[in-house]
């Protein structure tokens, strides 16, 4: 490929999808798991970065990326360290899928 930037548009627009939205139906972690227990606290409404999830368990990341395997929808987003000057990450669920897991939707 001479030049792959040619290939591609740069309209902004997101490809349309004809499939309908994948239903709603994630896998869930055992409570007595570290995945658990942040999916518990998020389903609460919390939004969870390391320092508020505990120092020392090991890597809130890694138990996030569980809960993405398993096809729960989390949002992230830096946000300033109030102990350092580099940013750390914050995760959350959206209220539609708070409610979607606790039946309401």
């Amino acid at each position: 490929m001479k030049n792959p930037d040619r290939r591609q548009a740069k309209s902004g627009f997101e490809q349309m999808s004809f499939l309908p939205k994948p239903k709603f139906n994630p896998h869930w972690p055992s409570k007595a798991t570290f995945p658990g227990e942040a999916l518990e606290r998020m389903l609460s409404g919390e939004r969870l970065t390391q320092p508020s999830f505990g120092l020392t368990k090991w890597r809130l990341s890694a138990y996030i990326k569980d809960l993405d395997y398993m096809g729960w929808p989390i949002q992230r987003a830096d946000v300033p360290n109030p102990h350092g000057q580099h940013p750390i990450r914050e995760y959350w669920l959206d209220t539609e899928t708070i409610q979607a897991a606790r039946g309401d939707a």
